[in-house]
């Protein structure tokens, strides 16, 4: 196999055509070339508007050691490949009593049920919310203007919080084993467009991920699993620090021998019940923010030099910064074509995500622009204080639009922060009060509410908003932070700091402000239990759950033998 690297091509080229371009590169007709596979396709945008794509190309042709004879000295162009393929390893021998218990159907759960059950395995899938057809129902409802469901939202239900985002596919994940090919190419395998096994931004749309994550549970019910929801998981039950059952819904009690935790970032309750259980955790660093919201066309010309991407797609940014205090400042979850949602899980408390579909066709770009927070910012030592920080917050989000999401005009908000109204903390972790002054009513100036103006770009929400001063939310530090990232972001995107962007509060679940420890085995203190995924604090997105859901699957393979009469 050869491999070609940085092979430009200009966009809306046919397959013919970059058949050819590789066969002139290489210095061989096209008929010498066996197969082509495309392994990664980026944007070179350099040279706006002129834009092209960049391929990574692997190939089989005709005396292959002659075209990289031609290369040598050359390699970062032109080099000998040799495929790794992701092997799973079923050598276990033991027995199992019971089958494997999956706590949660997000990524991490789901990937660690449809490896078990590829491999003969016959594993129990429990997830609190509910299916992922009657959880579209749910969610639609409420963002219609309807009451919050604790049971069914955008954090809880099949296919986890991740299924009502931009479904980014991305990850810094070093994968020597193969297992992030595996995880695209079963996406694809239920319906994923293909372009995600080789596009550098690979991204699916939260319409395809629904239709995804209902395929693969059909498909672990046709291996033999099992899977039940409205089934959340209340309590273990330990016995010389070894696990040897679950309690569902505070009356079940269900035996067991392997319990993996894979909960999400947002199951609080199970958090505090595993931390009364005596399970070690810890709190881990996270970020909170705001949403940004800019004119998608913006952002192309910022980013192509064209209004209109065509073939492109709308297009992504991603930008960095520090603030003075030192402080990490970045985009997170960027949603080209996207809306700002209300994803909400607890009554009293608010909280927002982004989320496109497919063809990102909106008319509005957001990202949520936020702000790293550590332990020493939470106020206490205690495990589970992160999640205490991020219901105040969410709590100031809520009461500060009664319900709906609160939004502000950028420089609304600057003007707010510079004049120190916001409401923030010292070095005591102390929140103060939200709604202290002011309100949606009062105009721009006085309280720096703003509110919709013709020609002034709008809020494109899912769930109902309201003008408010949302530089009440955060902490000062946050806010300031924000300021200084927005400012910088400016210089490197014009308008990205804009005094029309709109802002809208609370982005507080980018990841678990929690990590439950666990050894070199990838269980915990207590045997037979796995903490998994993104809610244990191990992954950063759905790719890295996945793959983390996958490596937990392994181990349990390869300690226990698969199901007798297992499809």
């Amino acid at each position: 196999m050869i491999r070609i690297c940085q092979l430009k091509l200009e966009t809306g080229h046919t397959q013919e055509q970059l058949w050819r371009k590789a066969a002139l590169f290489l210095h061989v007709v096209p008929e010498d070339i066996y197969s082509l596979k495309i392994r990664r396709r980026s944007i070179d945008a350099r040279k706006k508007p002129d834009i092209t794509y960049s391929y990574t190309l692997d190939l089989q042709v005709k005396d292959p050691d002659r075209v990289l004879r031609r290369f040598r000295g050359r390699e970062n162009q032109v080099c000998k490949w040799e495929e790794t393929e992701y092997v799973f390893p079923c050598t276990g021998n033991r027995k199992r009593e019971h089958p494997v218990v999956i706590v949660g159907m997000g990524p991490a759960g789901l990937f660690c049920g449809y490896f078990l059950a590829l491999h003969g395995y016959r594993p129990l899938l429990l997830e609190r919310g509910r299916d992922v057809d009657r959880r579209q129902k749910d969610v639609d409802a409420f963002w219609r203007g309807g009451i919050l469901d604790p049971v069914s939202n955008v954090q809880f239900g099949e296919g986890g919080a991740g299924t009502f985002s931009d479904g980014k596919l991305n990850t810094l994940v070093k994968d020597r084993e193969g297992r992030n090919m595996a995880v695209l190419e079963t996406f694809v395998r239920f319906g994923a467009p293909e372009r995600i096994l080789y596009d550098a931004r690979p991204h699916m749309g939260t319409d395809v991920l629904c239709q995804v994550v209902k395929g693969m549970r059909q498909e672990i019910l046709r291996l033999g699993g099992e899977v039940r929801f409205e089934s959340q998981v209340t309590g273990l039950s330990i016995r010389d620090r070894r696990v040897e059952g679950v309690v569902i819904n505070g009356r079940e009690r269900l035996s067991c021998g392997q319990v993996v935790l894979a909960i999400g970032h947002s199951a609080r309750d199970t958090f505090q019940e595993l931390y009364e259980e005596g399970i070690p955790m810890e709190a881990k660093a996270f970020a909170v923010g705001l949403r940004a919201e800019h004119p998608q066309a913006m952002i192309n010309v910022s980013q192509y030099g064209l209004e209109e991407p065509g073939i492109l797609e709308a297009a992504p940014y991603k930008v960095t910064a520090k603030s003075r205090d030192g402080r990490g400042v970045y985009s997170f979850c960027m949603c080209p074509g996207g809306y700002v949602v209300n994803a909400s899980s607890e009554e009293g408390r608010l909280a927002v995500n982004g989320m496109s579909y497919s063809a990102r066709d909106g008319a509005n770009a957001n990202s949520a622009v936020v702000v790293t927070v550590t332990p020493e910012d939470f106020g206490s030592d205690h495990p589970l204080a992160g999640i205490a920080f991020q219901r105040k917050v969410e709590e100031r989000a809520y009461q500060l639009a009664g319900g709906k999401i609160p939004v502000q005009r950028y420089g609304d908000f600057k003007r707010c922060v510079e004049a120190g109204k916001a409401v923030g903390t010292g070095g005591d972790g102390k929140m103060g009060r939200a709604g202290e002054s002011g309100g949606p009513d009062k105009p721009v100036g006085m309280d720096g509410v703003g509110e919709d103006c013709p020609g002034q770009l709008q809020p494109q929400c899912k769930g109902a908003y309201a003008w408010a001063d949302v530089s009440r939310i955060l902490p000062q530090a946050c806010n300031q932070a924000i300021v200084e990232g927005m400012e910088g972001f400016g210089r490197q995107i014009k308008g990205f700091d804009g005094p029309d962007v709109i802002l809208s509060g609370v982005e507080s679940r980018t990841s678990s402000p929690v990590r439950i420890c666990r050894d070199e085995s990838l269980q915990a203190a207590v045997r037979g239990l796995y903490p998994c995924g993104e809610g244990a604090g191990y992954a950063g997105g759905i790719t890295s759950a996945a793959m983390d859901g996958m490596r937990v699957a392994e181990v349990i393979a390869a300690e226990y033998a698969p199901d007798q009469g297992a499809i």
